[in-house]
């Protein structure tokens, strides 16, 4: 009977690890879609690629989840909140950070979703009554700047204020979306979780599409369809969202928000990472970034696994 804590302790530990290591699949999936909508935003306007990548996506999504979790449980859903719920969090989130892409370059998109475990910790404190330790913070310096390190970006270029505002509210709402799919839909599925909120992300997105191409003239793309874009919106919807969303998700009402977002951090080094398997240059400023993204990330969980009832769970 003594041993039970202990086997309690390492199934623990055990889930821990599992949990971070398929919130790091997610983000590296998440990655692929940089690549992938720099191409596309090179021939599509932005509203034209987000409609695309969120209408695939939910198509994929609900598919998996009708497959897996049956008919009944998709009548039962609460598609009402669920809706909701991505199109405020994930729906106008995403695309003001693919707006901001667009206006300057993937590295500032990339640094201001960096600036997300800001808001996901801010969110768990004020929300959840979590608890700020001394590792943790610690965690999230490290986090922070081993972030911004990866970037590469400077805080100085003079076309970043107004957009990375934009940016910085797009983080801010997605981080909430995604706090918000696990703690307001109990009951239901990840599978079910995600997809009742990536409907709110397409439904949003077709409406914009229409208003953008019947009263603003904002959309150019449909005379540009190749089999090229197809495959880039394909890989940008299906693997950069889609999947990645569901392991995000997962690995949200697992592990947290707060925890959760730090691995976004290393989102540049794994683009730099691919882009180098397919013949581009090493970049050691990345690379030494994320590798304190890697430290903070452990150096939070480490005390937190260790000390019940602090930041890393619920009191």
């Amino acid at each position: 009977m003594s041993s039970l804590p202990s086997d309690n302790n390492n199934e623990k530990d055990l889930g821990i690890v599992k949990s971070n290591f398929i919130c790091v699949f997610s983000i590296l999936l998440f990655a692929m879609g940089f690549p992938a909508a720099e191409y596309l935003l090179d021939d599509w306007d932005v509203v034209s690629v987000i409609t695309a990548r969120n209408v695939f996506s939910f198509i994929l999504i609900f598919f998996i989840w009708l497959y897996i979790d049956g008919v009944q449980k998709v009548k039962s859903a609460n598609w009402f909140k669920g809706f909701w719920i991505g199109v405020m969090g994930f729906g106008i989130g995403a695309f003001l950070i693919l707006y901001l892409q667009s206006l300057t370059t993937p590295v500032i998109a990339a640094l201001a979703v960096a600036t997300m475990p800001v808001f996901a910790v801010l969110l768990e404190i004020f929300l959840d009554g979590r608890k700020m330790t001394l590792w943790f913070f610690f965690g999230v310096i490290l986090v922070l700047w081993g972030g911004y390190i990866a970037s590469g970006a400077s805080l100085t270029e003079g076309n970043i204020g107004f957009a990375i505002l934009i940016g910085f509210i797009g983080v801010a709402l997605f981080a909430w979306g995604s706090r918000a799919t696990v703690k307001s839909l109990p009951g239901m599925t990840t599978l079910g979780q995600v997809a009742v909120t990536s409907f709110g992300m397409a439904g949003l997105s077709i409406v914009l599409y229409f208003i953008g191409t019947i009263f603003m003239d904002l959309t150019n793309s449909v005379s540009s369809i190749t089999l090229k874009h197809l495959g880039l919106v394909l890989i940008y919807a299906w693997l950069g969202l889609g999947i990645s969303q569901i392991l995000w998700i997962k690995a949200v009402s697992q592990i947290g928000i707060g925890i959760a977002s730090f691995h976004l951090n290393a989102v540049p080094f794994y683009v730099m990472f691919m882009l180098f398997l397919l013949g581009d240059n090493w970049i050691w400023h990345q690379a030494i970034g994320a590798l304190i993204v890697i430290i903070g990330v452990i150096l939070a969980q480490q005390k937190s696994s260790k000390k019940k009832a602090e930041f890393f769970e619920l009191p």
